[in-house]
């Protein structure tokens, strides 16, 4: 799919990059058929069965009228990755498992971002409208102090040539926007992370505790085996 994108490629070579590219389809699609044939009705209750099968549906949408947009999401094959290697699923249920605390964070974060984009709109709109004009453009800049991207060269120090106490605003935003609450993203993500590692250590304790019940069951049937053995002997010996 990368190599389509270029034109010189495909001119050369995509006869068989389309060849290989059926060839694919036409294994994962063997592949998604006879894991529902196995499965049944159980393979629609697994999420990851189900973004399997939502990938090769898309896969096979052709690639001509009005569903040529469509066919643009068969890139999505390459997340396929994910359902194969285990420590990709772990970080994605993590990611997942974090979506109602990252919602509160979103939440708390927007409420942030609005009042501070309703100042700097009524303080530098006028002297600098380009990037402080509408309370959309006040948005968009903000989040670019954010990222912390040309903040200070590119936008406060113009700033403070017309504004000298124009830091005393934005110094308190990236405080608060940059290194309080991405780094609270950061560890709900960690603690997801590590529930989910606690949740398989007790996963595999309770193996070992299994498998140590039944090496127990095992050497008391071995011992009941061999007492019915003597008792057998001595049976036959009277």
């Amino acid at each position: 799919m990368g190599l389509e994108t270029s034109k010189s490629v495909m001119e050369s070579f995509g006869s068989i990059i389309h060849a290989f590219d059926i060839f694919v389809i036409s294994v994962f699609t063997i592949e998604v058929t006879l894991r529902i044939i196995a499965h049944r009705i159980s393979f629609f209750k697994d999420p990851w069965s189900l973004f399997d099968f939502f990938v090769v549906i898309i896969s096979l949408i052709p690639s001509s009228g009005s569903f040529q947009v469509l066919r643009i999401l068969r890139v999505l094959r390459l997340f396929r990755l994910i359902t194969v290697v285990p420590q990709m699923r772990k970080i994605v249920a993590a990611l997942i498992s974090v979506i109602p605390g990252m919602i509160s964070i979103i939440g708390l974060m927007s409420l942030i971002f609005y009042v501070f984009a309703i100042m700097a709109t009524s303080l530098y709109s006028e002297t600098f409208p380009q990037w402080f004009g509408t309370l959309g453009e006040s948005f968009y800049s903000l989040f670019q102090i954010m990222t912390l991207e040309s903040w200070s060269m590119g936008i406060v120090r113009p700033l403070m040539e017309q504004h000298p106490l124009a830091w005393t605003f934005f110094i308190p935003f990236i405080f608060v926007a940059t290194f309080i609450m991405i780094n609270l993203v950061v560890a709900i993500i960690v603690d997801a992370m590590s529930i989910i590692k606690e949740e398989e250590i007790e996963k595999i304790e309770e193996v070992k505790v299994s498998e140590n019940e039944l090496k127990n069951e095992i050497k008391s049937l071995q011992n009941e085996i061999q007492e019915l053995k003597q008792l057998i002997i001595k049976s036959h010996r009277k």
